[in-house]
């Protein structure tokens, strides 16, 4: 008795063809999502400051982010951790110099300048506090693409990164504290707490993911720019929109402040790290990471800890700061090192290709 199986084939055959269409088009989805995420990783700063814009002409755009600010810091803060690994830590003891230089550089500079400018322009209270606060908050995270960019120590701007911001719990409420509390009540404790809940916690569960499941944060960290850059839209949006009769009234003044700061911080940043005789893509990367902040955690502590107004500074940081290290990272990217670092490099890449 003959038996027909051909159906049986036939079935094998379409559920092939069904599983290789579904492959085709989750690999076609994975592309585009690729794509958007580079395209959002080069133009975030506009990408903001775009949406910023919306929320300026129509306040209610982002009004449903607002309880959820904290929530989309916590995300880009994850994100971040998914890019460490542990071995980005050891620079701390084979480098403890150059660690050291731009740690403190980082959490003295910034403060004190901030307190400096706010001082200067005699800014009302509340967004004095707020630059105050943008000032004591660790390096951003973008400061590492941009290093790359400006031909720095990338190694060294990852290391830096993820130690002020793993020394941002302490350090921040503290210096914040020392520079804004006879201006207006800061809570050391909550402060603390709410740093370790949004940027700590979230950092090393993407540091554990990166360890333990590293093929799945390989693909995902592809996304970790678009992700983040809708996180910050989220943020921004929500604020500016809070707080758009403050912004239109004191945007100028703001601006000038933050601009002050920022440029200040590059280059007393560049300047510590010459002064302590580091090379030259050292000194670059110092100077990004000295002069970008996190605004991102100072407009959550700010909306969490204060008032909208003083989250106002944060907003424009986090705009700011990414549009002048791009600048900053473009012309850098055009200049030379110096010669002795050229060669150093050229022999290396020799001895690699060897």
């Amino acid at each position: 008795m003959d038996i027909d199986i051909s159906h049986i084939n036939n079935n094998k055959k379409d559920n092939k063809n069904i599983k290789l269409k579904e492959n085709l088009g989750g690999n076609i989805i994975m592309k585009t999502l690729e794509k958007l995420s580079n395209f959002a990783s080069k133009y975030m700063a506009f990408i903001v400051l775009a949406f910023a814009g919306l929320s300026v002409l129509i306040p209610s755009t982002f009004e449903f982010a607002s309880p959820h600010v904290n929530t989309c810091l916590g995300v880009i803060m994850f994100g971040m951790g998914m890019t460490l690994r542990l071995e980005d830590f050891r620079l701390v003891l084979t480098r403890p110099k150059d660690v050291l230089s731009g740690s403190l550089a980082q959490f003295t500079v910034m403060p004190s300048v901030a307190f400096l400018v706010a001082k200067l322009l005699n800014l009302p209270t509340e967004m004095a506090v707020g630059l105050i606060l943008v000032g004591c908050c660790p390096g951003g995270a973008s400061s590492n693409v941009m290093s790359f960019m400006a031909k720095g120590d990338v190694a060294l701007s990852v290391t830096l990164t993820s130690i002020s911001t793993l020394l941002a719990p302490f350090l921040t409420p503290a210096l914040t504290l020392l520079l804004g509390g006879s201006s207006i009540e800061v809570s050391l404790a909550s402060m603390c707490t709410s740093i370790l809940q949004v940027v700590l916690v979230p950092i090393v569960l993407g540091l554990l993911c990166n360890k333990f499941l590293p093929r799945v944060v390989e693909e995902g960290t592809k996304l970790v720019p678009l992700l983040s850059t809708v996180c910050l839209v989220l943020i921004i949006g929500s604020i500016v929109g809070t707080n758009v009769d403050s912004l239109l009234s004191s945007g100028l003044l703001i601006l000038v402040a933050v601009m002050i700061h920022n440029t200040v911080g590059y280059l007393l940043g560049y300047m510590v790290a010459k002064k302590l005789g580091l090379e030259e893509a050292k000194r670059r990367t110092i100077s990004i990471e000295v002069g970008l902040q996190n605004g991102g955690l100072a407009t959550s502590l700010a909306m969490t800890h204060f008032s909208p107004m003083t989250a106002i500074p944060g907003v424009v940081s986090s705009t700011y700061h990414a549009v002048s290290g791009a600048m900053l990272a473009n012309f850098w990217a055009n200049k030379p090192l110096d010669k002795e670092e050229s060669i150093k490099k050229e022999l290396v890449g020799r001895e690699v290709n060897v």
